[in-house]
């Protein structure tokens, strides 16, 4: 049976993101955009913390495609995984990605997203943090080691994808689960449809 997406792209969309989970969100709402990554220094300031780390970081990617794009609205993302108030990015090997998988085991940490949506021509700049708990169950380091040996923990932000098949180490989230894969689409799409980006289609 085909089905309708929900909705369609009434603007011009950029995602300024080279994230392949950040463009199949969009993908699966049936939106049509652009891609164009924003090459900035992904790192905090000294004492920054990582809600203001988040939001900075995706402000600074949606302006730079701004620049050169003033009449399209320009999507830009950031997200971090926290534990202890300790930014965990990608793990240097595997052996660092079984630490920290055993650290966040049968502990909550949280994921912090911050997107900024622009558009230079129309002076429009939304700047927003979504953040969502999540809890892992306990597994032991024979249960860590065969998830890393998948490589798949490798190029994630906390050593797991919560939409692979990493979404077994999960007890519990509270909050958005889109937020997690990196994308808040909830707040997102609201912010989307507010300034008629993109438009629900109707039969």
């Amino acid at each position: 049976m085909n089905t309708l997406p929900p909705f369609k792209t009434a603007g011009r969309l950029i995602l300024a993101s080279a994230s392949p989970r950040r463009k199949a969100l969009l993908q699966q709402l049936g939106l049509k955009f652009e891609v164009m990554e924003a090459r900035i220094e992904e790192k905090p300031r000294p004492k920054e913390n990582p809600k203001d780390f988040v939001l900075r970081a995706a402000s600074d990617k949606t302006g730079v495609v701004s620049a050169g794009n003033i009449e399209a609205w320009v999507l830009g993302a950031d997200t971090v995984v926290v534990w202890n108030n300790i930014i965990l990015g990608k793990p240097r090997d595997a052996g660092h990605a079984a630490q920290i998988l055993q650290s966040l085991s049968g502990r909550s940490h949280q994921v912090h997203t911050g997107f900024c949506l622009q558009n230079e021509k129309k002076g429009v700049s939304v700047r927003k943090v979504v953040s969502t708990e999540v809890t892992l169950s306990h597994f032991s380091g024979k249960i860590a080691a065969a998830y890393v040996a998948t490589g798949e923990p490798l190029d994630k932000a906390g050593a797991y994808g919560i939409q692979g098949c990493g979404g077994f180490l999960v007890e519990k989230i509270n909050g958005s689960y889109s937020n997690v894969v990196g994308l808040p689409l909830a707040e997102v799409v609201e912010e989307l449809q507010r300034y008629k980006v993109i438009i629900p289609v109707s039969k």
